[in-house]
This record gives structure tokens, C-alpha cells and sequence, in this order.
């Protein structure tokens, strides 16, 4: 790439850094870990922590297949059988989130898996309700890392409007 240069730890740059001033010990770098206002990090970290805890209480109930959860693969036409590989899935996919160098990652992979959701509550006729609720957990998962990432506020700036 063309406006990659040496001091720039991404193959891929949105603009060139030549120009930019060097930074100083002890000053950090816009986008780098440690940049966020506080609150906004603690904000951020309380949105991931409360998607952890209800994607791992999922993912272990898919694992240890209480009879509600019988109930709901019965009532969505999943097979029973199927309830150990989704939940070992959703917990691979859960971890990855949790883990803050791979946390996009995490995000991406359960977007993809809440969208399963999504489209087996369609299929199956569900109300609204619950077939909004894996929309709702991706927009929580997705709202933990954007107010914690300066990285991804400035992949996808939202803007005021007027």
C-alpha cells in the first residue's frame, strides 16, 4: 500500500501519517488503548460484561439442555441433538468477545450467529418479541466495544443529524 510507512503498525491506513507530529514519550497516540474518557471505557465495559453473562448463560444451557431449553429447540424445529455444537458455537464465539485483542472478531462471528437466530424465530413464526432479542443482544454486543474502541468510533463514525 502507498501510504503505509514504517512507524505505521497497519497495513491498512486510512490516510497518510508522514505529516503527522511524532508523539512523545508518555503521550498517547490518537486510537490507542488507554484514550477513551473514562467514563465512556466503564460505560462500554459494563454493555460487554452484561452481553457475557447472558451469551454464556445461553451457551451453557444449550450444553446442559435443561427441558426449557428442550422445550424451545422442539417448539423452533431445531434438533436436540444439535444443542451441544450450538452451544459449544456460542461459547467459542462468546470468548473471542470477551477477549479484548480479539473482541471484534468475537462480535463479528456472534452477529453472524444472532442472525441464525434471528432467521430460525422467523422461520418458526415466533412473536416479535423474541424474535427481536438476538437483534437487541448484537446492537448490546456491538454498543460494549463501540464506546470502548476509539479504533472502531473512527471505522464508523456515527454523526449528529442537522
Amino acid at each position: 500500500m502507498a501510504n503505509a510507512t514504517a512507524n505505521d503498525p497497519s497495513p491498512l491506513s486510512f490516510h497518510d501519517r508522514r505529516n503527522e507530529p511524532a508523539s512523545t514519550p508518555g503521550q498517547q497516540q490518537a486510537g490507542c488503548p488507554g484514550t477513551v474518557p473514562k467514563g465512556r471505557l466503564w460505560t462500554g465495559r459494563m454493555l460487554t460484561t452484561l452481553a457475557v453473562l447472558f451469551l454464556l448463560f445461553d451457551a451453557v444451557g444449550k450444553l446442559v439442555m435443561p427441558a426449557w431449553v428442550v422445550q424451545a429447540f422442539v417448539q423452533l424445529g431445531v434438533p436436540t441433538s444439535r444443542g451441544a455444537g450450538i452451544g459449544i458455537l456460542l461459547l467459542i464465539c462468546t470468548v473471542l468477545y470477551a477477549i479484548p485483542r480479539t473482541a471484534i472478531l468475537g462480535a463479528v462471528l456472534l452477529t453472524g450467529f444472532l442472525g441464525g437466530a434471528v432467521a430460525i424465530h422467523i422461520r418458526a413464526g415466533s412473536p416479535l418479541f423474541e424474535t427481536d432479542s438476538p437483534v437487541l443482544l448484537g446492537l448490546l454486543v456491538w454498543a460494549g466495544i463501540y464506546l470502548r474502541d476509539d479504533r472502531l468510533r473512527k471505522l464508523v463514525p456515527l454523526r449528529c443529524l442537522g
